[in-house]
């Protein structure tokens, strides 16, 4: 009973701004709220690999901003180019508004769930849902997760971990070492995630640009790239002189570039999930330089992939958000090289659908790409239904929803370890 009443009260905390730092609408249940899209996405062929890009909190203005200043004008970028688009709608199961961890979990197990909930039927009857990292693991595919903030963040978390709360960092952390275990893990350290619980469980532990280019094919054993203690840093801070991170610590194209080399020999193919997360943050914060930027090296890690996947013909590519940031207009376009002129309506997340584009195998079927939850379908149209393996590793024992944060395990009375 203590254990229901504190995941009501995370969940609460959750949907009334701790997360979205705006007004909860009257609470929906998982079970009674139907996805948008009712189609169900279906093919004769499967992509040996799958791409997944997010922009977190990348609306349509941001793209088209970005494109002003780079080029002059809207629709100029890489990521504008692929062949098949859609928008899709991203609401949470208990809020019309998301947060990244409710709609990356609809992306990576097409399911609605409550904000600030992992790839966990909440509500509903609280079982793991399996991710689209998991479901490719058992075709035996490698799989990685890429982000420019802490790697046990909302975004990539949703894809390798299952926790009520995006904030039990630990627990986050101890499901990617000895859960999901993804095979490539990079972003920000920090956050539950440091070198000495990762190599412990057996990864390689690279810490900056140059110990993670040095990293060679073929992958044979998982790599956890830690690059300094929390986020990267802003591009445009850098482009200035403000923050010298990138000095010594990857952009995101760098990061997609190894990981690339890395998995590309994969016997069975891969999957891989990019995040451009800083996105999101300079909306927040109404930064129009930040978020520009911030877009521009996304579309950059956009085309790093699409130049890899342009000599191959068993790749799919999807790029999309998991919610708008900001509320993003464009009044003025000043040209290349300047600014646009632009209003911002909110510092939080907002109710707007977001893009989708895809290129490759199965990518016209993006067009069918109505709500996040249809994602899910598109990765995996044409996969078998049969496991062809079966990881290893495997939760003994599911125990959650203990009110601590941040604590990955306690001892019962007998001595058994058991997870929260």
């Amino acid at each position: 009973m203590k254990r229901k009443v504190w995941v009501v009260i995370i969940i609460t905390l959750a949907a009334t701004g701790l997360v979205l730092k705006g007004t909860p609408s009257q609470a929906l249940d998982a079970r009674t709220v139907a996805p948008a899209s009712s189609a169900v996405i279906t093919s004769t062929v499967a992509p040996r690999n799958i791409i997944l890009f997010i922009g977190d909190g990348m609306g349509t203005e941001h793209i088209r901003a970005a494109g002003m200043y780079q080029h002059g004008s809207a629709g100029t970028l890489t990521l504008e180019s692929l062949p098949y688009t859609s928008t899709m709608t991203t609401y949470a199961a208990d809020n019309p508004v998301t947060d990244s961890a409710a709609s990356a979990t609809a992306m990576a197990t097409g399911h609605k769930v409550a904000n600030g909930v992992l790839s966990i039927a909440y509500p509903g009857d609280e079982r793991e849902l399996e991710t689209l990292l998991e479901r490719f693991h058992t075709h035996c595919k490698r799989a990685g997760l890429v982000t420019t903030t802490p790697a046990t963040n909302a975004t990539p978390a949703a894809f390798g971990a299952h926790e009520f709360s995006r904030s039990y960092y630990n627990n986050i952390a101890n499901d990617y070492l000895t859960q999901t275990r993804p095979d490539i893990l990079f972003g920000g350290g920090g956050y539950g995630l440091n070198p000495t619980n990762a190599a412990s469980a057996g990864y390689t532990v690279v810490l900056d640009r140059a110990s993670m280019q040095a990293l060679t094919p073929p992958l044979t054993g998982r790599v956890s790239g830690q690059f300094g203690v929390t986020n990267l840093p802003y591009e445009y801070d850098y482009f200035v002189g403000t923050d010298p991170g990138y000095t010594t610590l990857p952009h995101l194209s760098e990061m997609v570039t190894t990981a690339l080399t890395l998995l590309e020999n994969a016997p069975n193919g891969f999957f891989l999930m990019v995040e451009g997360g800083r996105i999101d943050h300079a909306a927040h914060a109404n930064h129009i330089t930040r978020t520009v930027f911030e877009v521009l090296e996304f579309d950059r890690a956009v085309a790093v992939a699409y130049t890899w996947a342009l000599s191959r013909t068993d790749t799919l590519l999807i790029v999309t958000a998991d919610h708008e940031t900001g509320g993003l207009r464009i009044i003025a376009n000043n040209g290349a090289g300047n600014f646009p002129t632009v209003t911002w309506t909110s510092t939080g997340h907002t109710a707007a659908a977001v893009p989708v584009y895809a290129w490759g195998v199965n990518a016209e079927l993006a067009t069918q790409v109505h709500d996040n939850t249809d994602i899910y379908q598109l990765a995996t149209a044409g996969l078998s239904a049969t496991p062809l393996c079966t990881p290893t590793p495997v939760r003994i024992v599911t125990f959650r929803g203990r009110p601590h944060f941040d604590v990955p395990t306690f001892q019962r009375s007998n001595g058994r370890t058991l997870k929260r």
